[in-house]
């Protein structure tokens, strides 16, 4: 059927027309009785794509999964009452990983006082730090909901978009929506501060150039490869810019608590840190390690973003790329000489570097080392793909092991360090993935928690996905707290069904890993698995096996 021309149309169709116009490409979601006409019409008559979840918390991970990949708003729907505070946890990342996104959630009826699902969703909301846009009336139905994908946009976080249910059917004058985003500004800082930069970067012996999320555009990173050769410094990024400079052969890798034994030698011996787009967190920096003795340069366009954690010695308010192509003019202007601290011995110990911790311990019978498989894991998927994990003792060891070739194949779910949410973002992830594969890393008890209902999501949206369950049969960071205390363990050992059957029971391709044979098969499955299909490999470990990395 062809889309309405008229412009008069019902609530629900202006919601759905609203979602087509403002290049709503996927949507996800869990229909119920305040949100089904709107989703029917986007999915059916408009022919948009609807991912259905299990859990409503889901269809808020998956938004945030899409956006990381995809740079774009991510968008997902619920109805009220218990939908809506499914999505708390969901929600809550979101905010604390500044992801942008709409939720358009449905209310209970004004006049219905005693309904059954009615609560103050708005304070639900604002508990979680997200943004509340109440549609204010029928006629500005549509004027309220860009203004929510406006918020999103500008805000960096989730806005939940709040439509009373009786509006569905309300008579709607539909307006094409316009959001209006203003253009960053294409700004270099002024000369005062760009000569105290370019002093201190004269002085360097052992510059180092940093790029983080605020730096992630194509044209940001060429400019800083090019300052970075032009003197002599190696590179490094923020776990969150993780892809950036994948090809340099001066790039070490991630700084900070996550960087490789040759990498952080380097960082550590460096004299200068030339920071673009990012805001030095404590682990970026080892809670200011690595910022002893040395002077820094911070560069963000985002001018609450310099100075947030550590005070730099020149901080600058400034696009990364323009800023990064000044102070290398600069550079040539006054014939500063480069540094000569990369060199080809650094080169040697960049290519030699390893991202993997050497094998815990010896597995007992039944299981296998978690380094050894995820490295072999690895090995069968092409590098070109995108990665998401839960949260977990595996986690770091998921990062190392799976390297990404670009910023925005990297999905970051640690924000509020709740496990379960993995999977979801990871579906989420499928859909703006392009053609490359999805990697998840995830634990058992977050499989479990979070992941189970939802592999069959996976399976009737024909994700190209490889969920690699890393299973020590419990909840791995309890076992170690006990263990650590001298205590016995045997509270955080849980006894799960096996994973592989049930996988397949709901739809998927599976295997089950419990030695070096096994690993091998698992490896050439993933390499031959039919892409319209996710695959789930159950790692067999033993928890008293697994490295620490944090």
């Amino acid at each position: 059927m062809p889309a309405i021309t008229t412009s008069q149309m019902k609530g629900h169709e202006a919601v759905a027309h609203a979602l087509r116009d403002l290049g709503v490409e996927v949507l996800f979601g869990l229909i119920g009785d305040a949100n089904l006409y709107a989703v029917d019409c986007y999915a059916g008559r408009l022919g948009g794509r609807f991912v259905a979840v299990a859990n409503e918390a889901t269809s808020v991970a998956a938004a945030l999964g899409y956006a990381q990949v995809s740079g774009k708003v991510g968008v997902a729907s619920v109805t009220h009452g218990p939908a809506l505070t499914n999505t708390l946890t969901a929600l809550i990342e979101g905010v604390k990983t500044t992801v942008p996104m709409v939720l358009i959630a449905g209310d209970t009826a004004v006049d219905e006082r005693d309904h059954l699902q009615k609560i103050n969703q708005r304070e639900f909301i604002m508990a979680t730090g997200a943004g509340f846009e109440l549609a204010r009336a029928p006629s500005t139905l549509v004027e309220d909901m860009a203004r929510a994908f406006r918020r999103a946009a500008l805000e960096y976080r989730p806005i939940v978009f709040n439509i009373p249910v009786e509006w569905q059917w309300k008579d709607v004058e539909y307006r094409k929506p316009v959001v209006y985003l203003p253009e960053n500004r294409a700004l270099v800082p002024s000369s005062e501060e760009l000569d105290n930069a370019i002093g201190i970067i004269a002085a360097a012996k052992r510059p180092l150039v940093l790029g983080g999320r605020g730096a992630m555009a194509p044209e940001a990173e060429d400019a800083m490869v090019r300052l970075a050769a032009r003197v002599e410094a190696p590179l490094a990024t923020t776990l969150r810019a993780s892809g950036l400079f994948a090809d340099d052969p001066f790039n070490l890798g991630v700084c900070g608590t996550m960087a490789t034994e040759a990498g952080l030698e380097i960082i550590l011996s460096a004299d200068c840190i030339i920071a673009f787009g990012a805001s030095l967190n404590k682990f970026t920096v080892a809670k200011g390690t690595i910022l002893e003795g040395k002077r820094v340069i911070q560069v963000n366009l985002e001018r609450g973003e310099v100075g947030k954690h550590y005070l730099p010695e020149a901080g600058l308010v400034g696009d990364p790329a323009l800023t990064a192509d000044a102070i290398t003019r600069w550079l040539d202007e006054a014939e500063i000489q480069p540094s000569g601290f990369r060199d080809d011995e650094m080169k040697r110990k960049v290519a030699a570097a390893q991202p993997l911790p050497r094998p815990y311990g010896k597995p007992q019978p039944g299981t296998v080392d978690i380094v050894t498989a995820l490295a072999r894991l690895d090995a069968a998927i092409p590098a070109d793909r995108v990665l998401a994990t839960d949260v977990g003792r595996f986690t770091c060891i998921g990062w190392g092991a799976f390297k990404v070739r670009r910023p925005r194949s990297f999905v970051y779910g640690l924000g509020y360090g709740a496990i379960g949410l993995g999977l979801g973002e990871a579906i989420g992830a499928a859909e703006a993935a392009e053609g490359r594969p999805t990697v998840l890393v995830t634990g058992d008890g977050g499989f479990m928690l979070g992941g189970l209902t939802e592999f069959n999501t996976a399976v009737k949206a024909r994700s190209d996905l490889i969920v690699i369950v890393c299973n020590d049969g419990g909840y791995g960071a309890e076992h170690v707290q006990f263990t650590a205390k001298d205590m016995d363990p045997s509270l955080s050992i849980l006894d799960w069904p096996d994973l592989a059957p049930v996988a397949a029971a709901l739809g998927g391709q599976a295997m089950t890993v419990r030695s070096p044979e096994d690993l091998e098969a698992a490896a050439k499955a993933v390499a031959e698995r039919d892409r319209k299909q996710p695959i789930l490999i159950d790692i067999k470990l033993d928890p008293h096996c697994i490295p620490i990395l944090y």
